[in-house]
């Protein structure tokens, strides 16, 4: 059973399973965002009088019903529907007669899954974004009493200053936080409204676009109906990019935790149970968590150009190479909120060592300590960086082995309420009340 089909000569089986390829599978992604879009879409044929209010009335309460099945996760295509389109169609129809073969007119199948994807971007990316900022609490509470607890910072995997666990720590909440704006960008790209648009060149029925808007609580419409058609494709690749911002602080955090737990480093380690052993070596504990993040994150920070490959060369209007681009992206959002989720779990259970710049190799740490202090007694720094470099040459360099960093940002003065601030600043530019306002008014609508 297919939409598009007027008569009943059938496609060659061959042609049949390449086009279709896995888009029933990704479908199940869409059937509850598919049935949003069909009230808000019908709400505007009922205004235009295009569908009269008993018939309405009886479509709404069906395409509720679907919602919740949906919802519930009991949703499936039946053998033969093409796709989630057909499928709510055909349920409409069984449910309410001729009047469910209304509930097309007026629309396209390509400004349909346009709008059923933009509400799950939406939502996907509202997940994701609430979990970037659980995680950058849980680095916070982590980093709150490690500010002062000495770890060595390297450049060029040289020993560099001192830094402090608390810093690093902290460091990756506020990266976190600038990925958040990608996000941001990102969200307000999906946040405006593709349906009415049908096929990409508007319809004659006089359905009003800001309605729609409203109801589905998106900022606004797009307002040129091929401009709509053209979002999609790059939607997907603006999205995906935001998450691969989000994907490449995660894979640096992750290199770091394995390379920090080394024997060789021994800044930190994870208890038995956060950890996997050796086949053959007893004394082996694996950082495998943060191996796997660090694989995944890769991956992830792969799909823009795969999504950019797929839809480059392509002109205006509706391709349907389109359809690849739902198996490439539509895993990544759980693959990205499982990362963020393992690493939080990973931070919470990690143990610092304390002691850590006592060793032999950290000796010289703090040898701009030392410049800085002959500085502060007045010597010109030129001066005293060569006076310091000459105690090294010679083996006399000796330290307290202590840093004062009172500037904000630093060891001493972290600045972590004003990263908090900043990152709840962000997250509040969203306005995801607003989604679900307009998703729970549309269930809540008793007409």
């Amino acid at each position: 059973m297919k939409l598009w089909q007027k008569d009943n000569a059938a496609v060659n089986d061959a042609v049949e399973r390449f086009t279709t390829g896995r888009d029933r599978e990704m479908d199940l992604y869409l059937a509850r965002y598919d049935v949003l879009g069909s009230l808000a879409h019908l709400a505007a044929l009922e205004q235009a009088q295009l569908i009269p209010v008993e018939e309405a009335k009886a479509l709404r309460t069906a395409l509720k019903a679907i919602y919740r099945q949906a919802e519930a996760g009991d949703f499936v295509l039946e053998p033969g529907v093409e796709d989630v389109h057909s499928q709510i169609e055909y349920m409409l129809t069984q449910s309410c007669g001729q009047a469910g073969k209304k509930i097309h007119t007026g629309r396209s199948r390509n400004d349909q899954v346009v709008t059923a994807l933009k509400l799950f971007f939406r939502a996907e990316l509202q997940a994701v974004v609430e979990e970037v900022h659980t995680f950058t609490a849980q680095l916070q509470k982590k980093a709150a009493g490690l500010h002062g607890v000495i770890m060595p910072g390297y450049t060029h995997f040289q020993v560099a200053m001192p830094s402090s666990y608390g810093l690093w720590l902290e460091a990756y909440a506020e990266m976190l936080g600038d990925d958040l704006l990608q996000l941001l960008s990102a969200w307000e790209l999906v946040n405006k409204n593709p349906l009415g648009s049908a096929a990409g060149y508007g319809s004659s029925f006089p359905l009003d676009r800001d309605l729609t808007s409203r109801l589905l609580g998106f900022s606004g419409p797009h307002i040129n109906v091929i401009a709509a058609q053209m979002s999609r494709g790059k939607t997907e690749r603006v999205v995906a990019q935001a998450m691969s911002g989000v994907a490449a602080t995660l894979t640096k955090l992750a290199y770091d935790c394995c390379l920090f737990m080394s024997s060789n480093f021994g800044f930190i380690r994870f208890p038995d149970h956060l950890t996997t052993g050796s086949s053959i070596m007893p004394h082996k504990k694996n950082p495998d968590v943060f191996e796997l993040i660090r694989a995944r994150c890769n991956a992830l920070q792969a799909l823009p150009n795969t999504i950019a490959m797929i839809t480059t060369n392509l002109p205006s209007g509706y391709h349907r190479d389109m359809q690849l681009l739902k198996e490439y992206l539509f895993p990544a959002f759980a693959n990205m909120r499982e990362c963020l989720e393992l690493a939080g779990l990973m931070v919470a259970g990690m143990e610092v060592n304390p002691t850590v710049s006592e060793q032999p190799q950290y000796q010289y740490l703090f040898t701009v300590e030392e410049v800085n202090r002959l500085v502060l007694s007045g010597v010109p720094f030129r001066e005293a960086y060569q006076i310091v470099g000459k105690a090294v040459e010679a083996g006399t360099f000796v330290t307290e082995g202590r840093a004062t960093h009172t500037h904000l940002g630093s060891i001493d003065q972290p600045g972590s309420e004003r990263i908090a601030a900043m990152i709840a600043e962000v997250v509040g530019r969203f306005g995801f009340e607003q989604a679900r306002a307009a998703e729970a008014g549309m269930m809540n609508d008793e007409r």
